[in-house]
């Protein structure tokens, strides 16, 4: 087990979580999730990287979870490329 403090934390947080909320949360793929947040905050701004890893969660969750995550992840890494593009811009 890696005890980076990225790592460490993630645990933690995901362990609070579900023993103050009582439910069961599923591993985090980090990398994912920093990867979706870094596009976020280079093609839009940078709050966007919170921003967008919150709604990402929220998606999966009202989805069901499972392969949810991927398909919100999908979206998400799509929608900024696009982004990036200036595809969505006004």
């Amino acid at each position: 087990m890696t005890h980076d403090p990225l790592t460490q934390w993630t645990k933690a947080a995901a362990d609070a979580l579900s023993q103050d909320l009582g439910v069961m949360l599923p591993d985090v793929d980090q990398q994912m999730l920093l990867d979706i947040a870094r596009d976020a905050a280079h093609a839009v701004d940078r709050p966007a990287a919170p921003i967008t890893t919150y709604l990402l969660g929220y998606a999966a969750a009202l989805a069901g979870g499972g392969d949810s995550v991927e398909k919100a992840a999908a979206t998400l890494r799509r929608l900024s490329g696009e982004w990036d593009l200036g595809l969505h811009r006004g």
